[in-house]
């Protein structure tokens, strides 16, 4: 596999993954408060409302993205993709045995995060399925 090949097959969650760990556990501890709720940057809506952006908010946003482009490469017909779906799920199985059994990662930002991660599983493998399916019609 070539080098470039194999950085198109890691999943954007696994970056995610280890983006939350390290700032999750970079705090001294639980009386500093966690790097995760510092806030970054908030504004005031027309209604009133202050709408506080914080690191974990920012993640869920990057992971937002993350999912788009893991449907879009989960389109692409060829054996990376196979490997890709195999890495998706092994990042998906760490995300939900670090939910269950850390006790960092036992916030709504992570649930939201293994969601994801688990919804772009689901979409890739359906995505890839479909299109074999179609493929397999194609050719009758």
């Amino acid at each position: 596999m070539k080098p470039l090949a194999i950085v198109k097959n890691i999943p954007l969650f696994l970056i995610l993954l280890i983006a939350y760990n390290i700032l999750e556990f970079s705090s001294a501890g639980p009386e500093t408060g966690s790097v995760l709720h510092m806030t970054l940057f908030e504004f005031q809506l027309m209604s009133g409302a202050a709408v506080v952006i914080d690191v974990s908010v920012l993640l869920i946003i990057i992971g937002l993205h993350a999912v788009y482009f893991e449907i879009l490469k989960s389109v692409r017909s060829s054996v990376s993709t196979i490997v890709n779906h195999t890495l998706s799920l092994i990042v998906f199985i760490v995300f939900l045995v670090e939910f269950l059994m850390v006790r960092h990662a036992g916030t709504p930002s992570f649930l939201i995060l293994s969601i994801m991660s688990l919804l772009v599983v689901i979409a890739g493998f359906t995505v890839s399925i479909s299109s074999a399916r179609r493929d397999i019609t194609m050719e009758r």
